[in-house]
């Protein structure tokens, strides 16, 4: 019996994080991240999952912590958000680390992922003093300037990463996934260095919807603490 899932990879950040997902085909994953992150999720609890431990103690106090990106990313309506309001959030969680620059410099990379049927949502925060003006660069050649509450941001796509594992053999192949969608913008109106993220991919290959990108960015960034209005 195989079984399908998504599970988020981290993605590689310059000037903007790219987010990938591994789509895993028939069982366990010792060696990427951790049994707990991998297993086909229940279907068996119909709640909505509360976001699990995270590890906020590794952040000093002035970069949002994990726990704070999970509750926000994680809300009641996110379901009805994506367009897919009969789901409900079945994991969600927080994690902290850091990030070592080409020169040598480590920023925070807080995130959070909730993951439903249909879709999978990440968050997350960067401290690279990189205006998203100029992150923009970086990201794929169809990448959008964009506005979010008045807010300087970039839309660009990431192509996922689809992981076959086949347990007989011991042997594993890999292949294009799916699109994933990202929304990077700066936690003020000004564009100081400072960027949130939010990025969409789904279950399968069908592209995810950016109208319920963009619905989520507006109603989750202004709960985040380091958001700035205006």
């Amino acid at each position: 019996m195989a079984d399908d899932f998504v599970e988020p990879e981290k993605g590689m950040r310059a000037g903007a994080q790219a987010v990938a997902a591994i789509v895993v085909v028939g069982g366990v994953v010792g060696g990427l991240w951790g049994l707990g992150g991998v297993l086909p999720k229940t279907t068996q609890d119909t709640k909505p999952a509360i976001c699990s431990a995270s590890t906020d103690k590794t952040l000093p106090a002035k970069y949002v912590s994990p726990t704070a990106l999970c509750t926000a990313l994680n809300r009641a309506d996110l379901p009805v958000l994506l367009g897919t309001p009969d789901e409900h959030a079945e994991t969600a969680s927080g994690s902290a680390g850091w990030m070592t620059l080409a020169g040598g410099t480590k920023i925070a990379s807080p995130e959070a992922d909730v993951d439903l049927r249909t879709y999978s949502v990440r968050l997350s925060a960067s401290y690279d003093d990189i205006p998203v003006a100029q992150a923009a660069r970086y990201v794929d050649s169809t990448s959008q300037v964009k506005k979010v509450l008045g807010h300087p941001a970039v839309l660009y796509s990431d192509r996922t990463v689809a992981i076959s594992f086949n347990l007989g053999g011991g042997k594993a192949s890999t292949g294009p996934g799916g699109i994933a969608r990202s929304l990077l913008v700066s936690t003020s109106a000004k564009d100081g260095g400072d960027s949130f993220e939010i990025s969409i991919w789904r279950q399968d290959d069908v592209p995810p919807d950016d109208e319920a990108l963009f619905r989520i960015a507006e109603a989750v960034l202004p709960t985040v603490p380091g958001w700035t209005a205006g």
